[in-house]
């Protein structure tokens, strides 16, 4: 279970709807049907976990947002400007972000200038003397492309950053999602890595 190996969680968008934190009429089409579904099956024990979580957060010096640091639950980070924004409110060397579903890497310089884009598996990024803000991408519904599982692991005392990919079942996963009777495009999707 994630709460035996994470230190923080944060809340997603889905995580709110499905709590009845945000309204599902936030949610368009698919998503709306997929947290109306989550609301029916989610047990105690899961939504326990969920409950106390918030959207933003820090742990060792790292600014956390599920979306960006204006709009922690909603705004997608794929802009330099929405980038530019959220390093210089969070105000800390490093942030994370998550909600794009997109792996990226952004620096910002000394002089203010950006420098990034998209984070393949293998990328690797040296932390030190620098402003980072980073989303390391999805598990479980990876949105760049690259229908693998994204990840990122973070080592603080050496400041560096490296990307992963790793293959998972996607037949299975699609398999269960058809089986749920949720929509099609959900279970299609994930080979596409979109």
């Amino acid at each position: 279970m994630v709460a035996d190996r994470a230190e923080v969680c944060l809340a997603g968008n889905h995580d709110l709807g499905v709590l009845g934190t945000i309204d599902l009429v936030e949610f368009g089409g698919e998503a709306g049907i997929a947290a109306r579904w989550t609301r029916d099956v989610l047990d105690p024990e899961a939504r326990a976990l969920l409950e106390p979580l918030e959207p933003q957060g820090t742990a060792h010096g790292v600014a956390l947002y599920h979306g960006s640091a204006r709009d922690p639950v909603w705004e997608y980070v794929l802009s330099d400007e929405a980038a530019l924004a959220t390093i210089e409110i969070a105000g800390s060397p490093l942030v994370l972000v998550g909600h794009s579903h997109v792996a990226l890497r952004v620096v910002q310089s000394e002089n203010g200038d950006l420098d990034g884009g998209l984070a393949a598996g293998g990328t690797e990024l040296e932390l030190a003397d620098v402003q980072a803000l980073l989303n390391p991408g999805s598990v479980g519904q990876p949105r760049d492309g690259d229908p693998r599982a994204a990840y990122l692991v973070l080592d603080l005392d050496a400041r560096r950053a490296s990307f992963r990919r790793v293959e998972y079942d996607i037949e299975q996963t699609q398999r269960e999602i058809r089986e749920a009777g949720l929509p099609e495009l959900l279970a299609a999707r994930l080979e596409l890595g979109q």
